[in-house]
């Protein structure tokens, strides 16, 4: 399986995101309904540099109740759970642990879920089948802010923002029509440009070979369009592209 992307590099012998001084290792709280595959990620993680497993909760309820005592920095939830699923769970634990970053970890990579997930406050969406060693990384880069997004569900996900929808208004009336105006500052031509290339699983080096801009200049414009939209990252830039028109 292909690791998670993100614009930290590919992880080798020397981790930077494990920090060698005296930081905290990060909290974390493994949720899911199957004991053994819970246990198994609790202990797997719990061996881990950087990583300290604070509890483990089988539910959605269960969940909401370990994070509220345990504070966890990350919570791993898995996406098909009785009762509360792993989407009400992601909003439920957002809603009460704000500081907690949310991870669905599953092994359904269907883009409705994924999609739903990043609306409900989601940070990221791994597989289980990813090594122990690059979930701990994924673990840690969430802690740090970087959104995690296993390749093959990102690359899924960008063909299904790029698909048409058929309830859309035809091509050309949405190519012709403006802005959205929700935005505090109109996007500029540029920066829609840059958006439309990320809702298309363009990388940073790719949107900049292919609008003739430096990737400093690239990065700018997408902290800039974050900002105005008042996004997290690029993931929920893609979806903002989709539901107002812009591919």
């Amino acid at each position: 399986m292909s690791a998670p992307t993100g614009e930290s590099g590919t992880p080798g012998a020397s981790d930077p995101t494990v920090d060698t001084g005296a930081a905290a290792p990060v909290r974390v709280l493994v949720v899911d309904d199957q004991e053994l595959v819970r246990e198994g990620i609790a202990s797997l993680l719990g061996i881990q540099p950087g990583v300290s497993v604070v509890g483990t909760a089988s539910d959605g309820r269960r969940a909401v109740e370990a994070a509220v005592a345990h504070r966890p920095d990350v919570a791993l939830v898995d996406v098909r759970m009785p009762g509360m699923d792993g989407i009400e769970t992601t909003a439920a634990l957002t809603a009460r642990v704000p500081s907690c970053r949310i991870v669905m970890l599953t092994t359904f990579d269907d883009e409705d879920y994924v999609a739903r997930a990043l609306r409900a406050g989601a940070v990221g969406y791994l597989l289980k089948n990813l090594p122990s060693a690059e979930l701990a990384r994924s673990v840690r880069l969430v802690h740090a802010g970087v959104a995690q997004l296993d390749a093959s569900v990102m690359t899924r996900l960008a063909a299904s923002l790029a698909a048409p929808d058929p309830a859309a208004p035809p091509a050309a009336a949405v190519a012709a029509g403006p802005v959205p105006p929700e935005p505090s500052q109109p996007l500029t031509g540029r920066e829609v440009d840059v958006l439309r290339l990320i809702a298309g699983g363009s990388t940073n080096r790719e949107i900049a070979a292919r609008l003739y801009l430096s990737e400093g200049t690239v990065k700018n414009h997408i902290s800039r369009i974050l900002g105005r939209l008042g996004l997290r990252d690029r993931t929920q830039a893609a979806l903002y592209a989709r539901d107002h028109g812009l591919l």
